[in-house]
């Protein structure tokens, strides 16, 4: 399946701003002479590659090395980008018919994805970029674990929160990540980055591993914990995982047995490629005294090498039970260690392929765009972009201003805009501090409740985070489950090995071929208080915004 069919129509994702307030923005007046309107969809639409077909074994992990940057000068309201990321989906390919979201489900109104409603089913998404909805912004871009189980009724984004939508907690029967790493803090908003990242990589895998043993009860649940590793400078290895159940819930509670056993707790996975995500950007509307249309739109510049280059993503892999699940299965029912490297004779390296570029700005299609860039597939099987020499913007650079011509929109340069339309002077509204995330001081986060805390530590995003320490199997999103004290003790008892046994300097992923890792926020970075240093994990309760702090820091573009 090409990764076009995989993605959520971009009206209905998370865009982060409100309906009232997008209401007014798509209804404000159409620009005058002398006059700029302020307007969303200033560009929409995806940058990608596929790969090519993993055998079918090859369906239990993927992942890749992504680069992060500072994409924009200054942190902008109603902006929403992501980096190159990729979208995991169950493989229910044998449905031909029959629709995976029940009625009464948000993604069910979506028609056009009928029959089988497959593509917005489950999916695990997320990864490095900027969301409209994030509450604390400093310039370069963050990371999250954004996934949605339920045919995005609701998302999960860090173990307590949504996809930034929500200053409060999800409910205690939505929580589905459970925080497994005891070094690393994992905050509402997203894992900061240390200073101005400018093309670095990331790598981050999703590994389905069997924490627990697969269930027959109401609903039967899969033994599939899809579990993220990262490869950083200065952190490695896991850190949290959805647990099963958080798929296989949505059977039960719709009273349809057909989903059971289609979620992603029981079904491969499949990835087909990625690509940046171009989602909520906002523009100004301006128009000359001879009815001509301009727009403009933030500033946004990728990171270029001597050759011209921008290298987005590279090391793509896909992974059997071989690379880890198989070592890792036995050392938790007693077998030899395991040491959680990925195992090569468990990985398979596709052939990356490009993708057409389609972009639009508010529905017309953006033309010429090849003139500055086009997606390619460099050696070392890297892909990325390769910018041209034009005389709108600097290599690297992306069009700033266009005009519209009928239902097309071409870029122009800053000099063929005219003075009368008012664009060249209009600033972008800068992005504010949001409410802060709190979470419940009863239910799951009470009862059992942390065994020491409250800590508190400031991020590079200037923001505040609140944590406390818990035990694993105490920690909120495992409150709403009765497992018997067997099973508790059980994963409790392999949380405590992994601790133990797995440091945060040792590489699990395949190392970086090309260029250098990004390294996160040293103040996300924690060590376990004396006593505490296996079988408990941090689990952040609150972050806000610490007033009186300095602004965020800006990056001046050439």
């Amino acid at each position: 399946m090409r990764v076009g069919v995989l993605l959520i129509a971009l009206s209905v994702l998370v865009c982060g701003v409100s309906v009232a307030e997008e209401t007014i923005l798509k209804q404000a007046p159409t620009a005058q002479p002398g006059k700029a309107a302020y307007r969303l969809e200033g560009l929409h639409g995806y940058i990608g590659f596929g790969t090519s077909p993993a055998p079918s074994e090859y369906c239990v992990g993927m992942g890749f090395y992504t680069a992060v940057w500072r994409l924009i000068d200054k942190p902008l309201a109603h902006f929403q980008i992501g980096l190159a990321g990729c979208w995991i989906l169950p493989d229910n390919s044998d449905n031909k018919d029959k629709p995976l979201c029940p009625e009464g489900t948000l993604a069910r109104q979506w028609q056009r994805r009928g029959p089988t409603w497959e593509s917005v089913f489950q999916t695990i998404e997320g990864g490095v970029g900027y969301w409209a909805g994030n509450h604390f912004r400093y310039g370069p871009p963050k990371f999250s674990m954004n996934a949605t189980a339920q045919c995005y009724d609701y998302e999960i984004g860090s173990p307590g929160w949504s996809f930034f939508y929500s200053s409060q907690a999800l409910p205690d029967d939505r929580l589905g990540i459970a925080q497994l790493s005891n070094r690393l803090l994992i905050p509402p908003d997203g894992l900061t980055f240390q200073g101005n990242p400018n093309g670095e990589f990331l790598g981050y895998t999703w590994m389905a591993l069997p924490f627990s043993d697969p269930t027959s009860g109401e609903p039967p649940t899969g033994e599939q914990s899809w579990t993220c590793f990262l490869s950083t400078a200065n952190f490695k290895g896991p850190i949290a995982y959805y647990i099963p159940e958080t798929w296989s819930k949505i059977g039960k509670l719709f009273k349809c047995p057909f989903l059971y056993g289609r979620g992603l707790d029981t079904r491969p996975g499949k990835m087909h490629g990625g690509a940046m995500e171009i989602n909520t950007v906002p523009r100004f509307d301006g128009q000359d005294a001879r009815g001509v249309r301009y727009s403009k739109i933030p500033k946004l510049q990728f990171p270029v090498d001597a050759q011209g280059r921008s290298l987005l993503v590279q090391e793509v892999t896909y992974y059997s039970k071989a690379a880890l699940y198989d070592a890792f299965k036995a050392w938790r029912d007693g077998g030899p260690a395991c040491p959680g490297r990925f195992d090569p004779k468990g990985a398979w390296k596709p052939t990356l392929t490009t993708r057409s570029v389609h972009l639009d700005q508010a529905g017309k299609r953006i033309l010429g765009l090849e003139h500055f860039f086009q997606t390619k597939v460099f050696e070392g099987n890297v892909w990325g972009l390769q910018w041209n020499d034009n005389p709108i913007s600097p290599k690297g650079g992306f069009p700033e201003y266009f005009t519209w011509e009928g239902e097309k929109c071409l870029p122009v340069s800053a000099a063929q805009v005219p003075k009368d339309t008012y664009l060249h002077q209009q600033k972008f509204k800068l992005a504010g501090p949001g409410e802060p995330y709190s979470s419940p001081t009863a239910g799951a986060w009470a009862r059992p409740g942390p065994k020491l805390g409250p800590f508190t530590v400031q991020l590079a995003d200037g923001s505040v985070v609140t944590y406390s320490w818990y035990r694993f199997i105490d920690q909120p999103s495992f409150q709403q489950y009765r497992w018997s004290e067997e099973k508790k003790a059980k994963l409790q008892a392999l949380v405590e090995k992994i601790h133990a046994s797995w440091p945060i300097d040792r590489d699990y992923m395949s190392p970086l071929k090309h260029g250098k890792l990004a390294a996160l926020d040293p103040a996300l970075l924690v060590s376990p208080p004396k006593g505490l240093e296996v079988g408990y994990v941090p689990i952040v309760t609150r972050q806000e915004h610490r007033s009186g702090q300095p602004a965020p820091a800006t990056r001046n573009f050439p």
